[in-house]
């Protein structure tokens, strides 16, 4: 795991930025740095290492390839490096300076030709390669997102980085905020690719490739999908799996135990986080399986009942027989990492969980370089109880004609129902046109990003632009699920994961994004998946092989802080600064009455919204870029 950065036709200041952004990414990289400056200058690439396969010098980046035709920086790790080796050796490319799997991974991008290789590994992956010859810089990343990647153009020059905040450190670089994107953040609480909070500077998306000839001018790059999800999901459906649910439940541990055996393999001490769900402990029990001595496992608990998993952890980890570490956080432990979460993501970033996640890190990585995670499980599985509640919404109300239910919001609106949180969501759900816009208004407050951002020249909401039809999938559920799939969980659980462990310089990595998992869970029935109000059938199968039923079979409080008691006590001060009504007539980017009815209605009228905190953390985020 690592962090990479590059300048083409920059110009003076090249190699001074270069150094800047490696030094604003060091938690990223804290082992080794190295620079690569083309003899022209006009190509800087600069790279920060964490050491985790091939630890010695012969791992070290910017890597040069055998003929000296490429350089490459790259973030990641390829499991199945060995592959490649052997696809190597069918060329006679048999010599290696050492072990590490950036060297096998470069050997192969030249021998075998970028497209070929991308077909071939599995991993998460950031990578730019520049090929000297034709002067083209590639830069892709890996299939579900779980790498970051930024780029754009500042002053005409491309820059890329793992971190968006190396390119907020580049002297060219004019912050503008993209009030665009606004309206996007305050319905998700997290910017989804590719756009970001800054003007010119993007994300490139996951599985997407990405490819500019020099002279480097803004606008002439292609990107081109060299895997999509919707595709398989899509393929998934023309071809299903035509076995049983016992011979599919075979096959799932099958292929997640053979992603976790990849995935455990490192030169560095390799743990696992352990909550009480069933994908962490899927993961741990199939991990200990293979594994030849006790597995670390690793878990955090509160005091607070309601948001506490450590004890089902605990009762897991002792039936599997790993080596478990626990730690109890106090509210003073949680509020402490509020003032951190700003620099840490770059960007406002506003899922709640990130403070628990970054806790849960830190105390790992004093044990342990490398900690698998079980994220992926309910957006591949039918995790999550909006899936099915969706589908029963939607079929109450899909055959009312969308004028007459228009209406009806009108006359609830206009009503002194209106008053009651009950009938503001049958108001806001009913006027709905589609699953996708059902779902996402499940997720907004009486205010919806569209009254709280003032531009009103907005990107339309991420969630709209990607599925044809409700029936796409063959289920409403399934059309949710796929939304999350592209979407929420690579821009939003995976980036909050990613900035939280690489904070404190820990690699994460998640076997249940294995591209041959995740290509096989696209092909099982719904009903392989969810029943009633419960999901995830088909893994509960997997792990009840290892972990007893009634262990399980209990509700999950989910990886969550009390953060409404918090903002009613020892957050209230902090709250209310960061909104205040004079601060936010001045910045002119948000509705102070909108603002202030949010605050006024938790405050007074105990009704929470989520927006709440996505303003918080924005105004956090301002505070920190800004001051």
């Amino acid at each position: 795991m690592c962090g990479i950065a590059g300048l083409l036709h920059y110009g003076k200041k090249a190699a001074d930025d270069i150094e800047a952004m490696k030094r604003r990414m060091s938690h990223r990289g804290p082992d080794a740095d190295g620079t690569w400056i083309s003899e022209d200058g006009d190509v800087v690439l600069g790279h920060v290492r964490l050491a985790v396969i091939g630890l010695g010098e012969t791992g070290a980046q910017p890597m040069m390839s055998h003929s000296g035709r490429f350089m490459m920086v790259y973030n990641g790790e390829i499991y199945n490096f060995p592959l490649l080796k052997e696809k190597l050796a069918e060329r006679n490319v048999t010599e290696f300076r050492g072990t590490s799997d950036s060297e096998i991974l470069l050997e192969a991008l030249e021998h075998l030709g970028i497209d070929e290789t991308l077909s071939l590994i599995k991993g998460m992956f950031a990578v730019a390669l520049y090929d000297k010859e034709s002067h083209t810089i590639t830069l892709f990343r890996d299939r579900i997102g779980e790498k970051p990647l930024y780029y754009g153009y500042v002053k005409d020059a491309f820059v890329f980085a793992s971190d968006i905040g190396c390119i907020r450190t580049l002297s060219a670089f004019t912050p503008e905020i993209n009030r665009k994107v606004l309206g996007i953040y305050f319905a998700h609480g997290y910017i989804p690719a590719p756009h970001t909070i800054y003007r010119d500077i993007f994300k490139l998306e996951p599985g997407k490739k990405l490819t500019l000839h020099a002279p480097f001018t803004p606008g002439s790059e292609t990107i081109d999908t060299y895997w999509s999800v919707r595709e398989v999901a899509r393929k998934g459906r023309v071809a299903p799996f035509r076995g049983s649910f016992e011979e599919a439940s075979a096959e799932l541990e099958r292929l997640i135990t053979e992603s976790i055996r990849g995935q455990m393999v490192a030169d560095v001490p390799v743990g696992a986080f352990l909550s009480g769900g069933i994908d962490s402990a899927t993961c741990v029990a199939l991990m200990q399986s293979i594994s030849p001595g006790s597995v670390r496992s690793f878990t955090i608990g509160m005091n607070d009942p309601a948001y506490n998993e450590a004890e089902y952890a605990k009762e897991i980890a002792a039936h599997l027989g790993t080596s478990h570490t626990e730690l109890y956080i106090t509210e003073k432990d949680a509020m402490e990492v509020i003032p951190l979460l700003s620099r840490m993501f770059g960007e406002p970033f506003a899922d709640s969980s990130q403070i628990p996640t970054f806790l849960v890190s830190r105390m790992t990585r004093e044990h342990v370089t490398v900690s698998l995670s079980g994220d992926g499980g309910d957006e591949l599985f039918g995790g999550y109880n909006s899936y099915t509640s969706v589908e029963g919404v939607w079929n109450k109300i899909r055959h009312i004609p969308h004028p007459v239910r228009r209406l009806a919001k009108g006359a609830i609106t206009k009503s002194p129902l209106y008053r009651n949180a009950h009938w503001e969501a049958v108001a806001k759900l009913v006027d709905a046109k589609s699953p996708e816009s059902l779902y996402r208004q499940l997720f907004e407050g009486t205010y919806g990003a569209s009254e709280i951002a003032l531009e009103k020249d907005r990107l339309p909401y991420a969630y709209t632009d990607g599925i044809a039809g409700c029936d796409e999938m063959g289920s409403v559920a399934k059309d949710i699920m796929l939304m999350d799939m592209r979407m929420y969980h690579p821009d939003d659980i995976l980036v909050k994961v990613d900035r939280c462990a690489m904070a404190v310089s820990l690699e994460t990595r998640v076997p249940l994004l294995d591209k041959d998992v995740v290509e096989f869970a696209w092909t099982l029935p719904l009903s392989f998946l969810r029943r009633e109000q419960t999901g995830k059938l088909i893994l509960r199968d997997v792990l009840y092989r290892h972990v007893p039923r009634a262990m399980m079979e209990r509700k999950k409080t989910g990886f969550a802080i009390p953060v409404q008691k918090w903002l009613k006590g020892q957050l209230r001060e902090w709250a209310e600064s960061l909104i205040d009504e004079k601060k936010i007539r001045e910045q002119g980017l948000l509705d102070g009455n909108v603002v202030k009815q949010i605050w006024d209605d938790f405050i007074m009228r105990d009704r929470w919204r989520t927006q709440l905190w996505f303003l918080l953390m924005f105004e956090a985020w301002l505070e920190e870029e800004y001051g």
